[in-house]
């Protein structure tokens, strides 16, 4: 039997890679052949936003991405030549950055990626964020830390008007240490501007915590307007103390987690007189005063009474009133106010959080929105929810 030969040589030629390989066949006949050398690839980069690009939303995050390579080092300063914190994907082919930027700037990109073939390739260019014609403000009722009553609503108070009330309710979220149900509703504009309220369907529990993150900056609300800045605040719900105002017993009566604490001999609004009439429905403390000038040019008096807590912006507050202690207990003669005797007002006024209920029942004059600045609680669930600009 014939033997064969086979010969296999291979030969690197000069310092481009140049393969040459050398083959015998049966014969012992000698052929070369020149293959071409495998070249790596070189690092190409992705930028979003894209190159130059304007009118870039200020809270979308900016990427360079590598492919056939990794990033070195990256960079993006914005117009105060501060860098723009970001970080890298864990195989360095990627960098995004990770707050938040300004609006109406231009960003510049710096650094360099190395590709398969060992180049560098330079990381640069720039973009600029878009610049609203307005930005709108919110500012939140509830202050951080604070403590409130159980029928205290969120609301988020903006200083202009909002178009797109969906993109700024999107944006906003309530967080309870125990689960309540809620819901925004949005309010007839005041002084200018939108408000939006969150209230639960009940009363808070008691001593929920709460937190409110209202993720505005860059919030486009139409017209071009834009949100200003993010808001959020962490605060407390108190003891359940609701007072139980029916105007035909002629008392109060305050219930603290359950239990009656104090009843109070009264007088509320002039029966006869429905301009005087307290009003019936759910009103909420906002305010409390150790001496407060009450001024009507409706009813011709201008007094200093004490221990006045608001319960509307319609005028009525629970006040000392000496003048009618006489008759508080019978008869109802206030022009709207519910009057309690000195020693009797300063113990409730010591014992009021901001947010507690005053259910007033018994009068003919409900309690309405033109009444006030709290109305959220005369509203069924179903009609509250309504205002949300949401679909439920």
């Amino acid at each position: 039997m014939r033997r064969i030969l086979l010969a296999l040589a291979v030969v690197l030629v000069g310092s481009l890679g140049v393969v040459t390989i050398a083959t015998a066949d049966e014969s012992g006949r000698v052929t070369e052949a020149v293959v071409p050398p495998v070249l790596e690839p070189p690092a190409t980069l992705a930028y979003a936003p894209g190159g130059d690009a304007s009118g870039v939303d200020p809270r979308a995050s900016a990427t360079v991405s590598v492919k056939d390579g990794k990033l070195d080092d990256v960079t993006l300063t914005g117009p105060d030549g501060k860098a723009v914190e970001g970080e890298a994907n864990a195989d360095g082919t990627e960098w995004s950055s990770t707050t938040e930027l300004a609006f109406g700037a231009t960003y510049s990109w710096s650094g360099s990626a190395t590709g398969r073939d060992g180049a560098k390739v330079p990381v640069q260019g720039s973009f600029t964020t878009l610049k609203p014609n307005k930005t709108v403000r919110g500012t939140i009722n509830i202050g951080d830390g604070r403590t409130v009553g159980v029928a205290a609503p969120i609301r988020i108070q903006f200083n202009d008007h909002v178009d797109d009330r969906a993109a700024a309710e999107r944006a906003l979220s309530v967080e309870t240490s125990v689960p309540v149900e809620g819901s925004w509703g949005w309010l007839p504009d005041e002084g200018g501007g939108s408000r939006v309220d969150w209230r639960p369907r009940e009363y808070w529990p008691a001593h929920t915590k709460v937190t409110v993150t209202a993720d505005l900056f860059g919030v486009p609300y139409g017209g071009g307007k834009y949100g200003a800045t993010d808001v959020t605040s962490s605060f407390e719900i108190g003891r359940s103390q609701i007072v139980k105002a029916d105007a035909t017993s002629h008392h109060v009566v305050v219930i603290r987690d359950g239990q009656q604490v104090f009843d109070f001999p009264a007088s509320y609004g002039l029966d006869s007189d429905p301009r005087r009439n307290t009003r019936t429905g759910v009103h909420v403390v906002t305010e409390k005063f150790a001496e407060r000038r009450m001024v009507s040019q409706q009813f011709d008096y201008d007094v200093n009474m004490q221990w006045a807590v608001r319960i509307s912006n319609n005028g009525e507050f629970l006040h000392a009133q000496p003048g009618t202690v006489s008759v508080q207990g019978s008869e109802n003669v206030s022009h709207g106010c519910i009057n309690l005797s000195p020693a009797n007002a300063k113990s409730y006024y010591d014992s009021v959080l901001y947010g507690d209920p005053v259910e007033v029942t018994g009068t003919n004059v409900p309690l309405s929105a033109r009444d006030g600045d709290i109305w959220d609680w005369t509203l069924s669930w179903d009609d509250w929810k309504g205002l949300s600009a949401l679909d439920s």
